[in-house]
């Protein structure tokens, strides 16, 4: 995996897999809007899978019903089952065309399964100008920032920050996509002012622990990631980040993979 990718998949519009050198876990299932994600959510796995009997039975006897519909795929989508997912909340955007809740998930799914040109079209549908939704705003920026164009995406997160002014998952992105267009400076105070504010998941400090990483500063990022990880844990995943820095330059080798169009 290049280092463009490595960093890539940081961003997550349902949420996908935080960075392979940090080797942390799968994103929280109920918070399908923010980026990044932690290694204490394996904890939840068993509760994630009843989650996925429990929907997926009431999906069987209730098929039409959206929001057993949108919550059997979000369940399908935290066990890496993002095919089925997708299969599953098609179906109900054909059932239910003008529902945003549906249309929202549809796109986030898609996006996971690595369909972000359809994802976005589906989430340009599920905006609704005079509704607007932060939360399919914030998943536009996600798969544009997954699609490289990142000085786009961010303008998506600016005018979701304007609905919601301190929400952490929104600047959470936002900071990551700075990291994409290698404004490491950037993206931590965007991480920092993130990490500050209340209703803050532990993912969003994760990130911080990563850019700061990135950055060579290492005793910092350890600090960090020990205020929700177990001290060992935090220790060996700042230590996998410093060996990967150490065997490659990942900002240079991120130019030579592809140098950002826009950022």
């Amino acid at each position: 995996m290049s280092a463009n990718d490595r960093l890539k998949r940081l961003i997550c519009p349902s949420i996908v897999a935080i960075a392979v050198a940090l080797g942390l876990g799968g994103c929280a299932a109920n918070r399908d809007d923010i980026t990044g994600s932690i290694s204490a959510t394996r904890t939840a796995d068993s509760d994630v899978r009843k989650r996925v009997e429990v929907y997926g039975e009431q999906y069987k006897s209730n098929p039409n019903n959206p929001e057993i519909a949108v919550a059997y795929a979000q369940a399908l989508r935290a066990t890496g089952q993002h095919a089925q997912a997708v299969a599953v909340l098609q179906k109900a955007s054909i059932r239910s065309p003008q529902n945003t809740a549906v249309l929202g998930a549809y796109g986030r799914a898609l996006a996971d399964n690595g369909e972000f040109a359809q994802a976005l079209e589906v989430l340009r549908k599920a905006h609704r100008p005079d509704q607007p939704d932060w939360r399919i705003l914030n998943a536009q920026g996600t798969v544009l920032d997954q699609m490289g164009s990142n000085v786009e995406a961010r303008r998506y997160y600016e005018t979701a920050l304007k609905i919601a002014p301190n929400e952490p998952a929104i600047l959470s992105n936002l900071g990551l996509s700075y990291a994409l267009s290698r404004d490491l400076p950037q993206a931590e105070a965007t991480l920092r002012r993130a990490s500050q504010l209340a209703g803050a998941e532990p993912k969003v400090r994760q990130n911080l622990a990563l850019v700061l990483g990135l950055q060579g500063k290492f005793a910092e990022a350890e600090r960090v990631a020990a205020g929700d990880l177990p001290p060992d844990e935090a220790k060996a995943n700042i230590a996998q980040l410093r060996e990967m820095i150490g065997q490659q330059n990942p900002w240079k080798k991120l130019g030579q993979d592809k140098a950002p169009a826009n950022g």
